[in-house]
């Protein structure tokens, strides 16, 4: 069963306008300093967070990127809860410890997103072998941008995958940059060439159309929860925003305005909200600037972390090794 929250347009619609809506003021935050040390946003590329999570069931998990918050709130994270993570306040997801790069929710299957290119695929392989060596049915998706295409992690992991048919839906955000180079200009043969090589099977969809992201991911999912092993998806997405927040500060020139602008008019939240009636849709985006209104005023009203805790979690504690491990 899906989650609930993505099971129909005008639910999947809601969270691709949260979540839009939800960087938009996480990029206010970093420009009056709430968020300290900045933001990858993900406006532009909601299409793809929202189309997976709508195939993935309650149980299912998830591992993330640097560019993470869409991931994050389609699988069901509180925003109240991301939002002050992001501010780095004690009630967030993480207790302010992670920050943006590094959210995580165990409880909804969400295993964290990561500042490594690439270093989430291992941990969803991991993740699924070990459910499937349980005999519970979890499918892991794994996301990652075309810059983990070459990392030898990302590689590794697909070869696992294939070797234990694992349950892995591997979801590559294609958005045609990794930082500043093309994608073009890194990737010799193709994304889905490098799951091919592994007997994986591939597809390329559409990561600016929700719907076609959702149909790709559905199928994928089902033949992994009956046993059909890995998949891999390649989302043709783009990033409207910079790399990084701090990339205005740089002012780097790597695009032109023109190319930005043609990809806008492929705005994926404005396609969602062409396949609603105009009342569904107006109703939505207020009821998601009361629940973002509702979310900031929990985060701002959390409090800022006790600078002697500083050191807490550093260290792992209470651990027992398993039976003959030790002598």
């Amino acid at each position: 069963m899906s989650l609930p929250q993505l099971a129909d347009p005008a639910g999947r619609y809601r969270m691709m306008r949260l979540i839009r809506s939800f960087e938009e003021l996480a990029l206010e935050w970093v420009r009056s300093g709430l968020i300290v040390g900045g933001t990858h946003p993900y406006i532009g590329q909601e299409a793809v967070a929202v189309g997976v999570c709508a195939a993935l069931g309650a149980k299912d998990r998830l591992t993330s990127t640097h560019r993470g918050h869409g991931h994050v709130l389609a699988k069901g994270a509180d925003p109240g809860r991301l939002l002050a993570e992001l501010a780095g306040r004690v009630d967030g997801l993480n207790r302010g410890r992670g920050g943006s790069m590094h959210a995580a929710d165990l409880s909804l299957g969400i295993l964290g997103a990561n500042g490594i290119v690439g270093a989430g695929a291992p941990i969803a392989v991991g993740a699924a072998w070990a459910a499937q060596r349980q005999g519970r049915p979890r499918v892991v998706a794994s996301f990652f941008g075309d810059g983990a295409l070459n990392q030898g992690v990302l590689l590794e992991a697909l070869n696992l995958a294939s070797i234990w048919r694992a349950p892995v839906l591997f979801v590559c955000e294609n958005n045609g940059y990794a930082t500043t180079l093309p994608a073009g200009a890194a990737v010799g043969g193709s994304a889905c060439g490098r799951a091919e090589a592994f007997g994986i099977p591939a597809q390329t969809v559409d990561g600016m159309d929700v719907e076609a992201v959702r149909a790709a991911a559905e199928r994928a999912v089902a033949a992994a929860r009956a046993g059909g092993g890995p998949a891999f998806l390649e989302c043709l997405t783009y990033r409207f925003e910079a790399h990084h927040t701090m990339e205005r500060r740089f002012r780097l020139s790597y695009r032109t305005a023109q190319e930005v602008a043609a990809w806008r008019e492929r705005d994926p939240l404005a396609s969602a909200a062409a396949a609603l009636p105009a009342g569904t849709v107006a109703a939505i985006d207020a009821e998601v600037s009361e629940l973002l209104a509702a979310a900031a005023e929990f985060a701002l009203g959390s409090a800022e972390p006790d600078p002697a805790t500083a050191a807490d979690h550093l260290y792992a504690s209470g651990l027992r090794p398993r039976a003959g491990a030790m002598p």
